[in-house]
């Protein structure tokens, strides 16, 4: 395989870079004979942390054809590394580690409580096995997801079975991520000490500085869930009675003031098509995150959250390059100039 030369400006600092794809790995000794392949600003591969690929609907069975496309779509918006908190059933082996694929961590299927979520998707254990099926969960793919919070009306699940659960999570290595769309969701996962939030509607702002210190991380899906609000906002009526409104139209400061309270804060997109982060990334700079801040949470930053170094002597030989810098131009998310997944050039 011939070696391939990435070199310009590397982000996030915005300095000189001149990289060599040793196999799988970016070395800055010089090769002789590489190619080079792209020139311009160079991120170390953009990150979707949210995305459920696989199913062309909710509720339907995870689907090799379907789990392929969605994959290409992502690398074709320059995704590089994805997390899946959620899956419509496990995934093949070649998931996560296909040439033509993004890298990829999962959580394997959702965890919930009787008669909450979608039906025909994940696991429904009783809160005395809850624990130790995240925990097994974990010790498998390193991640496990549980639905702790669904309809306004349905209970949450109960902060010592979610503590419980965080503590088997972590005693075999693993992280736990939890979907909250309500502010007693959000207070349980909180209180838990959970590492990562997905969603995070209605979340008590003042939670923010603990959630900083504990290193709980918060995924807000913003552009999803705005989109769903303008959908609800369109029928006055509507959104007179949902109660999906307030949080939602509460939802962007929320995220702006996680990252002033010093969050970590991830892009993830969460619906289809896949390959919209470029839509994320902005609703994240609408939101009033520099876009600085918001290419981080979809790139460096998540990077480094999931254990990923960016471009450096031995990091992970992933890019994307663009002609001209996205902190200034978010015109340049639309049309990267080159893709590079595990040391080649996505053609």
């Amino acid at each position: 395989m011939a070696v391939l030369r990435v070199r310009g400006f590397g982000l996030p600092d915005g300095e000189p870079v001149d990289l060599y794809a040793d196999g799988d790995r970016w070395t800055s000794d010089p090769v002789p004979g590489a190619e080079l392949v792209a020139e311009g600003w160079i991120l170390p591969g953009l990150v979707d942390a949210h995305t459920h690929p696989g199913a062309e609907a909710p509720g339907q069975p995870l689907d090799a054809g379907v789990l392929k496309a969605d994959l290409q779509a992502h690398l074709d918006s320059g995704v590089t590394l994805i997390r899946a908190p959620g899956l419509a059933g496990d995934p093949p082996d070649w998931f996560g580690q296909a040439e033509d694929s993004p890298r990829a961590f999962h959580a394997g299927p959702w965890i919930a409580q009787h008669g909450q979520f979608m039906d025909g998707w994940g696991r429904r254990p009783e809160h005395a096995d809850l624990p130790a099926v995240a925990a097994e969960q974990a010790a498998r793919t390193g991640w496990a997801k549980v639905v702790i919070d669904w309809k306004l009306s349905d209970p949450v699940v109960p902060v010592d079975v979610l503590r419980e659960a965080v503590r088997q999570v972590h005693a075999v290595g693993g992280r736990l991520a939890v979907h909250s769309q309500h502010s007693a969701g959000g207070a349980v996962a909180v209180e838990a000490g959970v590492d990562s939030i997905e969603h995070g509607m209605g979340l008590d702002p003042a939670l923010l500085p603990r959630m900083a210190a504990q290193g709980t991380a918060l995924t807000p899906t913003l552009a999803a869930i705005t989109g769903a609000l303008a959908q609800i906002n369109a029928d006055p009526e509507r959104s007179k009675r949902s109660w999906y409104a307030p949080g939602a139209s509460a939802h962007a400061g929320l995220t702006a003031a996680a990252v002033e309270a010093g969050v970590t804060v991830l892009a993830g997109t969460d619906t289809r098509p896949h390959g919209g982060i470029a839509l994320e990334i902005r609703s994240l700079v609408a939101a009033g995150l520099s876009p600085h801040t918001a290419l981080a949470a979809a790139s460096w930053s998540a990077r480094a959250y999931l254990g990923l170094p960016g471009l450096v002597d031995g990091a992970p030989a992933d890019a994307v390059v663009f002609d001209a810098d996205p902190r200034t131009d978010l015109s340049q998310l639309d049309k990267p100039q080159a893709v590079i997944i595990r040391g080649r050039r996505r053609a």
